[in-house]
């Protein structure tokens, strides 16, 4: 099916397409005639090249994409992992980075049992 071409001129993006665009609209040249599915047929002839048709075009794509190196073939490797930290060694590293955190205040009963009575709302 052929498709008429109407170009509007205020759509146009550069100034060759506006002047053919007006040129198109006042008669003075022939709007250009679109076949589509003619187009569409003509295409499926160029999707696939002769040498694709034959076992050469495969040959061709495997030698041209062939690794040129030899690559080695992955090992396996296992990793086990244990619970073989001492827990006194990350204490160590938490006094070196803040010394003050180590030093535990004096807590006692009394001043927990005020804590929680301050915490109390009022009577």
């Amino acid at each position: 099916m052929t498709e008429e071409v109407k170009p509007d001129p205020k759509q146009a993006v550069t100034q060759e397409a506006q002047l053919a665009a007006e040129r198109i609209a006042s008669g003075e040249e022939k709007a250009p005639a679109v076949d589509t599915e003619g187009d569409y047929e003509a295409s499926k002839q160029y999707s696939v090249s002769d040498v694709d048709k034959t076992g050469a075009g495969e040959a061709a794509a495997a030698a041209a994409t062939a690794p040129h190196f030899k690559v080695s073939e992955p090992q396996e490797t296992t990793t086990v992992s244990g619970s073989d930290a001492n827990p006194d060694d990350y204490r160590e590293m938490a006094k070196d980075i803040n010394p003050q955190a180590s030093q535990s205040g004096n807590v006692s009963d009394d001043l927990v049992k005020k804590a929680i009575e301050k915490g109390q709302p009022g009577k």
